[in-house]
């Protein structure tokens, strides 16, 4: 049993933000109610697109998330997680202006990568092109020791995006085969093990079977709305 309080800063898809409060109770170890974490949502899907602001083409959202935090806080959470990759580019902003711990995402996924590939293992990476653009997980997990490729230019065009903004329409099932067509692509490439680094991608990949790889290849899937709910289950325990 903890008394932390965790606050949840959604609607980066509203979906996305469900999904993390799903996985965060069942990834807690718990038995009754009063075992599982206290955690308050915030989720406004009014907040303006990241993606877009990061291109200078649409209104700055850190007010938003500002305004997110200060409800949170308000409230009495102790630590904040944002599942959403993309508003991590706003995060030094964010952490400067809360009085309390904001758990990164992308520091969680390479906690979690740990467990799944060797340093020096070629890891893949897809998410938003906002979040590529930022290397937002490029740079941190190079620094930690792996070598990391990102999905092709045609891929992204074709398959991922597409299959974030399935995701973010409710065409959750139409949402899986391009993701796992650009999984097989970065495994072709020699991926060991691939991070999805949009909140979007692990509603599609769990929306249906892993296909067989080419040449019976193997790889390990770092799930990051899974890994940050487990930081959040580690904060909360202490």
């Amino acid at each position: 049993m903890t008394d932390r309080i965790l606050g949840v800063l959604g609607g980066m898809g509203p979906l996305a933000s469900a999904h993390f409060i799903t996985r965060l109770t069942l990834l807690t170890p718990a038995q009754i109610d009063q075992e599982h974490i206290p955690a308050i949502l915030w989720s406004d899907p009014r907040i303006p697109d990241r993606g877009t602001a990061m291109r200078g083409e649409g209104p700055d959202p850190l007010p938003a998330l500002l305004r997110g935090i200060d409800g949170l806080i308000a409230a009495g959470c102790g630590a904040i997680a944002i599942p959403c990759n993309t508003a991590h580019g706003w995060f030094e902003q964010m952490q400067a202006h809360c009085s309390v711990p904001i758990l990164h995402i992308a520091r969680a996924a390479t906690e979690e990568l740990r467990s799944k590939a060797p340093l020096g293992a070629i890891v893949g990476v897809l998410g938003t092109q906002a979040t590529l653009d930022m290397r937002l997980y490029q740079t941190s997990l190079t620094h930690a020791g792996w070598d990391v490729i990102t999905g092709s230019p045609q891929d992204m065009a074709e398959l991922v995006m597409p299959c974030i903004h399935m995701v973010k329409a409710n065409q959750v099932r139409e949402a899986h085969a391009p993701l796992m067509r650009a999984i097989a692509n970065l495994v072709a490439r020699g991926a060991q093990a691939v991070v999805l680094g949009c909140t979007e991608l692990p509603i599609a990949f769990q929306a249906g079977p892993m296909p067989s790889l080419a040449d019976g290849k193997q790889v390990q899937i770092v799930d990051t709305i899974d890994a940050l709910a487990r930081a959040s289950i580690s904060w909360a325990r202490n």
